[in-house]
């Protein structure tokens, strides 16, 4: 179904970083007939110049690229204040478990294997950036020292803000929203990446690792309890 059609100005901007040709008319065809405004890059030093002009709303980012390979633009984007939270869907041809786990602990959103249908791709696409777009005004959370104001999109603990990705975001609002309750990982896949894309389970353990990353400090205790054969809780052993 073609997405009704935006003014320029409105049209959310995903960057194509894919060195084939064929795949990337295919890639700018379907996504310009859903309503998206697209820009390309052929390998890695041009997409980080092109997102240093101007960033985009979401990048699609081939992993075997000439130059550059897309790990490194990845890695190199989320060193960087201004881009550590673009949310990045890595493509690949690589099948392996491990490989997609290695493109999301490198710091990519979502990842997709090649071949893939248009519609798998759109879901995904529709699902990160509804990560990324945050909740609709909604107030405050807070649980201990760690405070989220949900209208500014600002996470702190103690005081101290934290950086968190989309992905990271959405799942310490769900376990704020839920303090000392535990989630099966199919339950979190639900509720945070929702039903209508499929994510391997271990997606959620690489997300939990960042995020625990991201929230606890030197000293401080670390408040993302794993739950063995259960799943995980908002909560601490003390």
């Amino acid at each position: 179904m073609r997405a009704p059609a935006l003014p320029e100005g409105q049209r959310p901007t995903i960057l194509v970083v894919e060195d084939e040709a064929p795949l990337l008319t295919l890639l700018r065809y379907n996504l310009e007939k859903q309503g998206f405004r697209v820009e390309e890059a052929t390998d890695g030093p041009e997409a980080l110049i092109r997102v240093a002009e101007a960033k985009p709303d979401l990048m699609l980012l081939d992993w075997m690229l000439p130059a550059m390979s897309g790990l490194e633009v990845c890695r190199q984007l989320r060193r960087r204040a201004e881009t550590r939270d673009l949310p990045i869907i890595m493509v690949t041809a690589r099948t392996e478990e491990q490989d997609a786990v290695r493109a999301l602990d490198t710091g990519a959103d979502d990842h997709i294997g090649k071949p893939f249908t248009i519609e798998a791709l759109m879901a995904r696409i529709r699902a990160v950036m509804r990560r990324a777009a945050g909740p609709a005004a909604k107030g405050q959370l807070s649980w201990r020292d760690i405070v989220m104001d949900q209208d500014a999109h600002r996470v702190t603990r103690g005081g101290r803000p934290l950086h968190l990705g989309p992905t990271e975001y959405r799942l310490l609002e769900f376990f704020l929203q839920h303090p000392g309750r535990v989630f099966s990982r199919e339950q979190l896949l639900d509720a945070v990446w929702g039903r209508d894309i499929h994510v391997e389970l271990r997606t959620v353990d690489v997300h939990i690792r960042r995020l625990r990353k991201a929230v606890n400090g030197d000293g401080d205790a670390d408040v993302i309890r794993t739950v063995r054969s259960a799943g995980y809780s908002l909560d601490t052993e003390g």
